[in-house]
């Protein structure tokens, strides 16, 4: 079940200032030893101990893999890959790695999370722990819908 909050644009030189929008919300994170509690509790032979060091050694090796230049594909998953934030140069010759600003992750998802496959499954719920009349109100959206902080 994917849980939203609404919001409305406040961007006021935006062609959408004003206009209310859906956005998805978390409301819990999982970190390494609980996806290993979650996945040592599908009769699998392995504790939660040994998939929580594969799964650490796993994010170290793809880590270690995308320096190195390469993209990861994890089946029905993701690929992913390093992205460069770079400015522009008005010529190739002028284009250097001084341009580079910054670096993004990418993860594109494939086969079973692909968006099509996930059109089919995906539920959404409205989480009920804000107002719409507070972000009224105040014209901006909460800081933290989860816990309206």
């Amino acid at each position: 079940m994917i849980r939203y909050v609404k919001y409305q644009n406040n961007t006021t030189n935006s062609p959408c200032f004003g206009k209310w929008y859906l956005r998805a919300v978390s409301d819990e994170q999982i970190d390494v030893d609980k996806l290993a509690a979650h996945m040592a509790s599908h009769n699998t032979p392995y504790s939660k101990g040994s998939i929580r060091g594969i799964l650490i050694d796993m994010v170290n090796c793809i880590k270690e893999l995308l320096l190195e230049g390469k993209s990861v594909k994890l089946q029905d998953l993701a690929i992913f890959k390093l992205g460069l934030i770079c400015q522009g140069a008005a010529t190739a010759a002028e284009a250097k790695p001084h341009l580079v600003s910054g670096f993004r992750f990418n993860a594109r998802a494939t086969g079973e999370m692909s968006i099509k496959e996930l059109k089919t499954d995906v539920q959404l719920k409205e989480l009920k722990r804000y107002t719409v009349e507070e972000e009224e109100v105040s014209g901006n959206e909460p800081e933290n819908p989860e816990t309206n902080e």
